[in-house]
């Protein structure tokens, strides 16, 4: 079985290099291009220097030309670099894995698009484990139904940019789903001063940011008399970076649409 050409955005962030060192370890893998933009001081550098694991890889920002022989990029970028990304991509024909989080509606809907020529998963979270969560929280929201509010909590690292975090929304978005609400009507962001009464069928979100928290969240569903939480705590980025590369196996054999975690773990 040939091994399959990997190409990373991103190189020299946090997520990036967790990436290009699980591709180098991976057999069945092989590191075809290390990214970054423009301007980056890490351009022209081998990418042994940031993984410290030999690699006659050198990180470049020709992101038309490198691509050339990739089967698959994977992206942890931010959405206007990712969408730069997929339009080489489509026209290229090479698939990608897209971790990126904070996509507009039209950024949503340009990945739709160029699902139609190219194969991509698409996941605010790459972890396992956070995407068995997602499958635990919509039996919970089904099963519990009316009597029970619901409040999201994340917390992340002090660098991270956009809040909730992609992650929270989306929980927010399975109990909304499950319930038959839509998120964008019914999502509470904040809470300061003289609030009124918690509306029944609102979803509370709140966010933390400090240190270098890797990704916590939980969801509280709470009753009369009880509560219930569903939490995920991740405390190395090898749990996004083994996600990502079992989306880049699953995609091996796609032409062209667009999954999640939830199809690449076979959870639908």
């Amino acid at each position: 079985m040939s091994k399959l050409n990997i190409a990373v955005a991103g190189s020299s962030g946090r997520m990036g290099q967790a990436l290009l060192a699980a591709v180098l370890k991976d057999s069945s893998l092989h590191l075809q291009v290390a990214l970054e933009k423009e301007g980056s001081p890490y351009l022209t550098k081998n990418v042994g220097t940031l993984t410290g694991i030999p690699s006659n890889v050198i990180i470049t920002d020709d992101f038309s030309t490198a691509l050339l022989g990739s089967d698959i990029l994977i992206d942890f970028t931010q959405p206007e670099g990712t969408i730069r990304h997929l339009a080489v991509c489509r026209a290229k024909g090479i698939k990608m894995v897209i971790g990126t989080t904070g996509f507009s509606v039209e950024q949503k809907n340009m990945l739709k698009e160029a699902s139609n020529d190219i194969a991509l998963v698409v996941a605010p979270n790459m972890s396992v484990g956070v995407n068995i969560t997602f499958k635990l929280l919509d039996i919970a929201a089904k099963a519990l139904g009316e009597g029970y509010d619901t409040e999201i909590i994340e917390a992340h690292h002090r660098h991270k940019v956009d809040a909730p975090s992609g992650t929270a929304l989306h929980m927010g978005e399975i109990v909304a789903k499950a319930t038959e609400n839509n998120l964008s009507e019914i999502a509470v962001y904040g809470r300061e001063g003289n609030t009124g009464e918690r509306s029944s069928s609102s979803i509370g979100f709140s966010t933390i940011r400090g240190g270098d928290i890797v990704g916590d969240h939980t969801a509280m569903f709470i009753g009369t008399g009880e509560r219930i939480e569903i939490s995920h705590k991740a405390s190395s980025r090898a749990t996004f970076t083994n996600g990502a590369l079992r989306a880049s196996h699953f995609l091996a054999d796609k032409d062209k649409g667009i999954f999640d975690m939830q199809d690449v773990l076979g959870l639908q």
